[in-house]
């Protein structure tokens, strides 16, 4: 579904911007050639700008498609509420969850047990408390 509708947003894409290109600019420079033909530059002015205005409500109503389909079966989630076992650090020890304080002293807690289980190898610099 979410396929078939993309694929009819770039059709609308592709030709909106194809009918503003062919629009008469306020100097003349891009637009079609006047004169002869088959509708007077009046009447092409008010097909275009019909047609732009159509093809420009379908862009804004499959775009709001697109994003109502896309968070349709979201589902909210978080970040912090993780459980110890499924998460391990490189360590290979788990990390407790926090029974006390806030997600920065569970931070804090896994940076020293992490540092504790690895020796030093040279100077290390000095870290501020």
């Amino acid at each position: 579904m979410q396929t078939v509708v993309i694929v009819i947003h770039l059709m609308i894409v592709a030709v909106m911007i194809g009918t503003v290109l062919l629009q008469k600019s306020e100097g003349g420079g891009l637009g079609m050639g006047g004169g002869a033909g088959f509708m007077s530059s009046r009447g092409t002015a008010n097909l275009l700008t019909r047609t732009t205005a159509i093809l420009a409500v379908g862009f804004f109503l499959t775009s709001l498609f697109l994003s109502w389909y896309a968070g349709y079966d979201r589902k909210p989630s978080s970040i912090i509420g993780t459980p110890a076992s499924q998460t391990q650090p490189a360590g290979g020890s788990p990390i407790a969850p926090p029974t006390s304080g806030g997600i920065l002293d569970s931070l804090k807690k896994a940076d020293e047990q992490q540092q504790q289980n690895q020796a030093p190898s040279g100077p290390q610099v000095p870290r501020s408390q």
